[in-house]
């Protein structure tokens, strides 16, 4: 959705609701960030005044060279018409190179994987998120330490179970409980550095490369904890499409960056006047008589930002399915004015499962952050390269410079990753595994589909030559109305047809063949969104075209099948689809057991009918077994 489709509602007020939707991950960092840096599981910092100066200079040009120039400079105008995010990143590339089929294989496993990794950071980023803010209580008195893990699942379990209401309702609270977070973090930023303002000597890069030069190996290994002050960079840019380009910007230059900039060098003011407080300078940096209003404002802040997580997970899910690279499932919607509030059932209980493994396994949000940061470094690596790609071929940047902007964020961003890579025996294998297993699924249902429809093709019969072929059948008698059959292949006679014919002996009077294609566009304008060819013999053939953020609505499309001539009743209708039951078999296709686990997710994927919303009472299904 560009920056002109908000043009009804004020840059200001578009900025505030961002504020509340976008930014929530990389705001909740200040949590836990610098105390991994010198309390982390790999980390032996000397708690001094050079090592936090050189601390601090990392986190400064962090957030100003990947999240600020990289993201908000560059990246967020890699989207897809106003859509952002890995995977509509991966749709512009595939379009792009749709006759080079090797770069739009390698871009659609970029792709895939980046969004397996996604999956992982929504299911690490609510654990730890949470954990952090409820660890305040401990600070506030060490009795309730006890209770910090039954109150962390009762939130995670509030989480998960309010997303079938879905979120319009309490989503009018996110900006204004948001903002008043990043006004906290920017106050008591302030509140700190008037007791030790030479902390701010740290905005020079010259104290990040001292730090490197005097003590290389310690400052190497704590650019994995420093990873976690941009972890919500990536979800900044997979959000834009709710708000559009100016609004994010505008929140990050003027609000946000200010705000976590303040907290960091407040965090790190405190620590040079009492260095044990490096064991939690977050909660350690307010006053004792705000701990309690702070505590409640991170939790409500953490809630916020697995919200978004959460409804990211969803939207992604969507748009993988909308692209065929993942079985149909159950969509909600849970709002009749925002398009965008869904909820889908599998995801958010694999998600809740998942997530409450994580916290009652790892225990601690320190435990939490070795599991952190390195799938969230191989997702900005992916986005640095399918970016790349966009620069040269839609941008028509010359070599030279996509070379000098992105080579030099891949560089980064490798290092980043190298420095991760201790956490992997730790917990950091835990993203990487669940990604591999999420990348393997989704590559298994694409090379299954592809299985499927070589086989199919394999059986089709031309279209054209058929229906002439059923007009000089003057003894196949026609019924009244409409009948609509569903087939992915334009050119081909439709099982479904095929089958009716054999079983029924009838024809109607009016015979519609329907392709749904989904294009690698968010959406498609209601006048592009059906293209009517008449074939003859009361025959006809129509495609729907769909984006990939949209919900596909077969009887809703058809009707604009009027403005090309082809009027249809939608009472008069029958629908038939064809219901394919798959036999794996050993020597075809994939390995047996890949086959198989392809068969149990095309068994137990939604339905067309519901998929396509479909009036239930007026669907006819036709199966045939195929063996792949």
């Amino acid at each position: 959705m560009s920056d002109a489709t908000h043009s009804k509602q004020t840059l200001p007020a578009l900025t505030f609701a961002a504020l509340g939707v976008v930014f929530g991950d990389i705001g909740t960092s200040p949590l836990y960030a610098l105390k991994e840096v010198f309390y982390g599981a790999h980390h032996h910092l000397d708690v001094n005044a050079q090592n936090v100066l050189g601390i601090l200079s990392l986190i400064v040009w962090t957030l100003l060279i990947v999240v600020t120039f990289k993201y908000v400079v560059v990246v967020l105008r890699a989207d897809n018409h106003g859509e952002g995010g890995v995977v509509a990143l991966m749709a512009r590339v595939v379009e792009q190179a749709k006759d080079r089929p090797k770069k739009r294989n390698l871009a659609i496993v970029l792709g895939l994987f980046g969004a397996a990794l996604f999956y992982g950071d929504g299911v690490i980023t609510p654990a730890i998120s949470v954990l952090s803010a409820v660890e305040g209580l401990e600070i506030i008195t060490p009795s309730l330490a006890t209770w910090v893990m039954p109150i962390t699942v009762i939130i995670l379990l509030a989480i998960f179970l309010i997303q079938q209401k879905g979120t319009a309702h309490v989503g009018r609270f996110f900006g204004p409980v948001v903002s008043l977070w990043f006004l906290s973090l920017g106050g008591w930023g302030i509140y700190n550095i008037a007791a030790q303002p030479h902390v701010l000597t740290a905005l020079s890069p010259h104290y990040a490369v001292l730090f490197f030069i005097e003590h290389p190996v310690p400052a190497f290994f704590s650019l994995s904890a420093v990873i976690l002050t941009v972890t919500g960079g990536e979800a900044m840019y997979a959000d834009m499409g709710h708000f559009g380009l100016k609004p994010i910007r505008m929140g990050w230059l003027f609000v946000v960056l200010p705000c976590l900039l303040l907290n960091y060098f407040g965090q790190g003011a405190l620590i040079l006047g009492n260095p044990a407080a490096a064991a939690n300078p977050f909660y350690l940096s307010i006053s004792k008589w705000a701990l309690i209003p702070m505590v409640l404002l991170a939790t409500g802040a953490t809630i916020i930002a697995s919200q978004a997580l959460i409804t990211g997970a969803f939207s992604m899910t969507r748009e993988l399915i909308q692209l065929g690279f993942c079985p149909r499932l159950t969509v909600r919607h849970t709002s009749g004015d925002r398009m965008g509030q869904i909820y889908v059932p599998a995801v958010n209980w694999s998600l809740l499962v998942l997530v409450l493994i994580v916290v009652l396994s790892f225990k601690t949000s320190s435990a939490l952050a070795e599991a952190y940061g390195i799938a969230v470094t191989l997702t900005m690596l992916v986005t640095s390269i399918l970016a790349f790609s966009v620069a040269r071929r839609d941008w028509k940047w010359p070599t030279w410079m996509a070379v000098l902007v992105f080579v030099p964020m891949a560089i980064i961003e490798v290092v980043f990753l190298a420095a991760n890579s201790i956490k992997i025996p730790s917990g950091g294998w835990f993203p990487l595994a669940f990604g591999g297993v999420v990348l393997f699924v989704l590559m298994t249902w694409r090379k299954g589909r592809g299985l499927l429809s070589e086989r199919l093709k394999a059986d089709q019969i031309e279209l054209k030559p058929f229906v002439d072929m059923l007009a000089t059948e003057t003894s196949m008698p026609r019924v009244p109305h409409t009948a609509v059959f569903l087939s992915p292949r334009y050119d081909s006679v439709p099982n479904a047809l095929l089958h009716n014919l054999k079983h029924n002996f009838v024809l109607h009077e009016t015979t519609i063949l329907v392709t749904v294609t989904f294009q690698p566009l968010p959406r498609i304008a209601d006048g592009q969104r059906v293209l009517v060819e008449r074939i003859g013999h009361h025959f006809y053939r129509v495609k729907v075209f769909f984006g990939f953020m949209e919900e596909p609505d077969v009887p809703a499309a058809l009707e604009w099948c009027e403005e090309q001539g082809l009027e249809i009743e939608p009472l008069m209708v029958s629908y038939f689809l064809s219901r394919e039951i798959l036999l794996p078999t050993p020597g075809e296709g994939m390995a047996l057991w890949r086959e198989r686990i392809f068969e149990f997710m095309f068994r137990n994927a939604s339905s067309a009918a519901n998929f396509f919303k479909l009036p239930a009472n007026r669907v006819v299904e036709l199966g045939s077994r195929i063996v792949i």
